[in-house]
């Protein structure tokens, strides 16, 4: 398990582009039959990703370890969600089979979790987000038709998108976590515009289903002074409750986002005039 330390508000402003990388980016999340893990000091939340090819992958007694605890799960829920082909998981003996654009939800106390592909030649891609957790809630399959959807945006500013809610209070319950996909429009290129903070929550980000060749430019950092990062396909990042999060894309691309903090409530958001963004 990595772990990062990231910073406070005034720090960013004397790093350079490698520090900023090391501090926030997450890259290598899908090397196959193994699960890569990186865990952050912002609310302490952990995104991982899993490919499992020759065989199912467990998440296993190292992994909570890690965190001082005998099982990963036994203070942590996990919100899962398959960019990959066809798989399932398994947890605590019942099958969660997820299909492109699936999500589950594992809730805290679910100690016996692994991770299986139903067609090697097309292995499943299990993009995971873990936070602190304290009441257990039953596993539960969220397929992609039962995420909540809300469209929002106009052409004029290249900002129409689609956002899915699959870890929600009004969709599946958790602890503190949020989770869901977000879908640009064609011609759109911004993930939110106007730019916002939520003081009360931390996010991470998971870009897919890109091209190789076509990066994000994703900003953070105060409003007065941000900082970009070039975020790759299948590459993540941790943003900080203090920093603007918004991002534009060379070409088309979805991503995953994933929330902790004091509070589920989404539209709970600090919108910036771009005036003020420097």
């Amino acid at each position: 398990m990595n772990i990062q330390y990231n910073c406070a508000p005034g720090d960013l402003r004397g790093m350079d582009t490698e520090t900023l990388r090391r501090r926030f980016l997450v890259q290598n999340l899908f090397a196959p039959d193994r699960i890569n893990l990186t865990y952050s000091h912002i609310d302490r939340m952990v995104v991982g990703g899993v490919r499992p090819v020759a065989g199912p992958v467990v998440l296993g007694e190292t992994h909570g370890k890690a965190i001082g605890v005998p099982y990963f799960l036994k203070r942590r829920e996990m919100g899962i969600i398959n960019v990959g082909g066809p798989g399932h998981v398994k947890a605590d003996g019942a099958r969660l089979p997820l299909n492109t654009l699936d999500g589950a939800y594992l809730g805290c106390e679910t100690e016996a979790v692994s991770f299986h592909s139903d067609n090697a030649s097309r292995p499943a891609k299990f993009y995971l987000n873990s936070s602190p957790a304290f009441v257990k809630i039953p596993a539960a399959v969220v397929r992609k038709d039962q995420a909540v959807p809300t469209t929002l945006g106009d052409e004029y500013r290249a900002n129409v998108r689609t956002i899915h809610q699959y870890i929600h209070p009004e969709v599946q319950k958790a602890n503190f976590l949020l989770m869901g996909v977000t879908v640009p429009a064609p011609n759109s290129v911004w993930n939110t515009m106007p730019c916002h903070t939520h003081e009360r929550r931390m996010e991470a980000y998971f870009y897919f289903d890109m091209a190789e060749d076509q990066p994000i430019f994703h900003f953070m950092g105060k409003p007065e002074e941000t900082r970009h990062l070039v975020v790759n396909k299948d590459e993540a990042l941790f943003c900080p409750s203090w920093s603007v999060h918004f991002g534009a894309g060379t070409g088309p691309y979805k991503f995953i986002w994933g929330m902790t903090g004091e509070n589920q409530e989404y539209w709970e958001m600090d919108f910036l005039s771009m005036r003020d963004v420097r």
